[in-house]
């Protein structure tokens, strides 16, 4: 089987790195014509070379709207029988027109939206949150395995996206929370290893104190995965469902405010965690990994 690959960065690369260790052949492109050949896999020059060549194409883009434009590039090269799998985060109503039409082509489209992290998808531990036909996920599943420990059929096409949005509003609740959090303990004057230690077998324990904060506290801020610009885009995703769910969200709006203020100062195309920084700079110039001994 070939296998297709359409966003090769952060996520893609590692991702694409990952099937390619397991043997498989995959054709990619990127809109950058360089990130093929760095990542190994045979480069095609447009994503319709790529409908031609595979029999599954995976996408890992930044947004529906990319999503929506790389359909259109590939639409008419695709055939009945082809699987795409959208690992990106991207709006679910979004992602159901893109399943409707594929389908009147007899392509299924599998929405797979991804956590972990980039750490993750280099070691093959990701979790898959995928909305669409049960028999086109079978169908994928030894794919997926390559880079995903985890899979969850969360059910119909749009489902998928769902669950990520809301699992991403999480993720940044807890980072901002965090960050401000760490702010505030280092302005105290409390130690912030120890700090941690206490909040790691405490109630505020999360995914932020357990996998974040005690390397940044070391400096080292896990460069290469989600920047803030891209938490805000999917804050603003979960904002928008939330809406279509004639709901209110209490902590989005706060949540992704501190996410504008990041990108505000300078530090929206870092990783998220630099979040910490930007609070650390309203707040008089801290930073949490400076030596305190």
């Amino acid at each position: 089987m070939t296998l297709g690959f359409i966003g090769l960065g952060n996520m893609g690369g590692r991702i694409a790195r990952r099937i390619l260790d397991a043997g498989e052949r995959v054709v990619g492109h990127d809109a950058d014509p360089g990130k093929a050949p760095a990542v190994g896999v045979e480069p095609a020059a447009t994503p319709a070379e790529v409908a031609a060549e595979a029999e599954v194409i995976l996408l890992s883009l930044p947004d529906s709207t990319v999503v929506e434009a790389v359909v259109d590039a590939l639409h008419d090269g695709t055939r009945a029988g082809q699987v795409v799998v959208d690992l990106s985060t991207a709006a679910p109503s979004s992602t159901r027109a893109i399943h409707e039409r594929l389908a009147e082509r007899e392509v299924a489209y599998v929405d797979a939206g991804i956590s972990g992290g980039a750490a993750a998808a280099e070691k093959g531990t990701l979790t898959i949150m995928a909305g669409g036909e049960p028999q086109a996920l079978d169908r994928v599943r030894p794919i997926l395995a390559h880079f995903a420990q985890h899979v969850h059929h969360m059910g119909p096409s749009g489902s998928g996206h769902v669950a990520k949005l809301i699992n991403n509003f999480l993720n940044g609740v807890s980072l901002a929370a965090t960050a401000e959090a760490m702010v505030a303990a280092r302005k105290a004057g409390l130690d912030l290893r120890q700090f941690l230690d206490v909040v790691n077998t405490s109630s505020g324990v999360n995914f932020a104190t357990l996998n974040r904060f005690p390397r940044i506290v070391e400096g080292d801020y896990l460069e290469g995965g989600l920047t803030s610009n891209l938490m805000a885009k999917d804050l603003m995703l979960y904002l928008d469902l939330a809406r279509e769910l004639e709901m209110t969200s209490i902590e989005g709006p706060p949540c992704l405010a501190a996410f504008h203020l990041a990108a505000a100062l300078g530090y929206g195309d870092q990783i998220s965690n630099r979040v910490v920084d930007a609070i650390g700079d309203i707040a008089g110039g801290v930073r949490i990994q400076e030596d305190r001994t």
